[in-house]
């Protein structure tokens, strides 16, 4: 099969906007943003007078005969070492500004991504994110090593060394500053062409890098179904779109910059034919010939780098947009204004006309639903019928659009909403284990205690032994301290449920809502951890989202979900006996699986 064509982003380019948001960010690193930008000045400054200084001696040596003075000799000395001490210092300063600020940059989008998740990052793939964390954030490095300082230092070196022409020689400005104005105009009259072809750049390498993560996540299923030759092509196909993205970058940039060369080597020329002009005609001493010539190009030439950095303000635009609407992410379901406390002792979960949907598509439609302290309720229901909603509402990954969502305490004090809750708060109190809950790269201890790092032994040797973890661990080289590498890859299906499980009751939740947790296990498995379930904290509301006959027989009470809404709601045997939505349920189930 021939592998997709990669499409073609919009070129529309970011605002300007996206660039101006990067300066706020060095307001926690002032003191060392004025540090670097002296340090460029000095830098600047010095080879310019330098340059200057040495024409001007060897002009006056060989128009005059006049060798040069120990105090000239010694002042070119000090210059030699000033350029060279403030080269030294500008680089290491701006190169630290530029990693700490993108440090503070990488938490801002992690805090964003955060933040937003699960509602806003659901379509965008991980390979996107990881581009856009990594990539997009380094690509920034340039602006603040390079550019910033660059600009400042650029506009006080031409401003002096142009005023010192014009001191020496009037019409030298005639020529420095068009020439100068033209240098800085060649970018900006490219910028919308400048802009749409880095944001095409960026885009292409977000997309390559989002192709390599999966391919590499699904290099299993590839091998397996003799597919990698062809998702090989597919790569290939996005590098080519990345490389012809980066080729029209370049080569406009490689004109660019060849046009700049000709502006300042033909201003140079101009300079040296009106300064010798005016040698000539005594206005100016001969050996300034040589010294405007060298003033002219100390001043030029940093323009022209300036110039060169603006023909990169269309990538780091680019890439300056997605880092700022990852960081500046609205919030999936927004922290309360003034957070109210969450009572002790066991808790109660109630739904009260929920609805939630995903865009123009409804899934619940008025849920109402009450767990009590220390109940089990199964909540059944078809495929797509809202049942991970209700787990995702429940973890408030989302705000319901209608009705409310609360945690009832069991001495009759008044219920207290989730939105009002403070989201540590919150997370402490209700534990939501889905049935793909992904390990993270590290040991088996470290997972466990993820969601309690503080917690004691002896609550971890419990979670461990309820959900026999202990005997996982038993079978391992290093036991508890094991590693399981990413995504609990060298665990099977079965046996990250049971980590998943004991990862949420280590933070002894009040309120554990499984969805499909036991879904990889066998029905001893299953039956084995509903038992230790229930002995563990007695006091619990359990909500549990499975299929499984003999799982949902086990609750104290069954809803069914149908349409958006609960339709029946009972113990097992009142609906059994009933023949109404859960033995339809259950009887279309069963012809599926026949």
């Amino acid at each position: 099969m021939t592998p997709p064509t990669p499409q073609e982003p919009p070129a529309g380019p970011p605002t300007r906007k996206a660039l101006r948001s990067l300066l706020p960010v060095l307001a926690a690193h002032r003191a060392m943003t004025a540090r670097t930008c002296a340090a460029a000045l000095v830098d600047q400054a010095a080879l310019v007078a330098l340059v200057t200084l040495a024409a001007h001696t060897v002009g006056t040596a060989v128009i005059d005969g006049r060798p040069p003075s120990a105090a000239t000799v010694a002042l070119l000395v000090a210059l030699v070492a000033v350029r060279a001490l403030a080269t030294w210092r500008e680089m290491d300063l701006s190169h630290d500004l530029a990693y700490r600020v993108l440090a503070l940059l990488r938490v801002r989008v992690f805090d964003g991504i955060a933040r937003s998740a699960p509602a806003r990052i659901a379509g965008r793939r991980s390979g996107d994110l990881a581009s856009t964390a990594l990539g997009d954030v380094e690509a920034l490095e340039f602006f603040y090593a390079h550019a910033l300082a660059q600009f400042l230092a650029t506009g006080t070196v031409f401003t002096a060394s142009a005023a010192l022409l014009g001191t020496r020689e009037p019409w030298l400005l005639a020529l420095v500053l068009p020439a100068a104005a033209l240098l800085l105009a060649l970018p900006v009259l490219d910028g919308r062409g400048r802009a749409a072809r880095g944001a095409r750049t960026r885009a292409a390498l977000a997309d390559l890098s989002a192709e390599t993560v999966e391919t590499v996540d699904g290099l299993r299923e590839l091998l397996a179904f003799g597919a990698l030759n062809r998702r090989r092509a597919r790569l290939r196909a996005y590098g080519r779109r990345l490389a012809r993205a980066q080729r029209a970058e370049q080569s406009w940039e490689a004109g660019a910059a060849a046009l700049r060369d000709l502006l300042v080597v033909a201003a140079v020329i101009g300079v040296v034919a009106v300064a010798g002009h005016s040698a000539v005609e005594g206005r100016l001493h001969g050996a300034w010939t040589p010294a405007a010539m060298a003033l002219a190009l100390g001043a030029l030439a940093p323009v022209a780098d300036a110039a060169a950095s603006l023909g990169q303000a269309g990538s780091l635009r680019a890439a300056a947009a997605r880092v700022r609407a990852a960081a500046e992410a609205p919030a999936g379901a927004p922290a309360p204004s003034t957070p109210r406390p969450l009572p002790e002792g066991p808790l109660g979960l109630h739904l009260r006309g929920v609805r939630f949907g995903y865009g123009s598509t409804p899934v619940l439609d008025g849920v109402d639903l009450t767990v009590r302290p220390g109940e089990t309720v199964a909540l059944v229901g078809a495929s797509g019928a809202g049942k991970s909603t209700c787990a995702h509402l429940l973890a408030r990954y989302w705000d319901p659009q209608e009705g409310t969502v609360t945690l009832v305490p069991e001495d009759g004090r008044p219920p207290v909403a989730l939105r009002d809750l403070a989201d540590a708060e919150l997370r402490s109190a209700v534990a939501v284990v889905g049935q793909e809950a992904p390990l993270f790269h590290g040991t088996l201890a470290e997972n466990l205690l993820l969601a309690a790092p503080d917690a004691p032994p002896d609550a971890l040797d419990r979670a461990v032994r309820a959900c026999g973890v202990d005997v996982l661990a038993a079978g391992l080289p290093d036991g508890l301290g094991t590693a399981v590498g990413e995504r609990g890859a060298t665990l099977s299906g079965g046996q990250r449920a049971r980590v998943a499980l004991a990862r949420a009751l280590v933070a002894a939740p009040r309120v554990l809502v499984l969805d499909e947790t036991t879904a990889h296990l066998d029905h001893t498995g299953d039956a084995e951890l509903a038992a230790a379930l229930a002995a563990t904290a007695p006091g619990r509301a359990t909500l549990v989202i499975a299929h499984r006959p003999a799982t949902v027989r086990r609750a104290d009470r069954v809803a069914v979900l149908e349409d958006g809404r609960i339709v029946e709601e009972g113990t097992w045997q009142e609906l059994a006996s009933a023949g109404g939505a859960l033995t339809r349920l259950l009887s279309r189930e069963a012809t599926a699986t026949a």
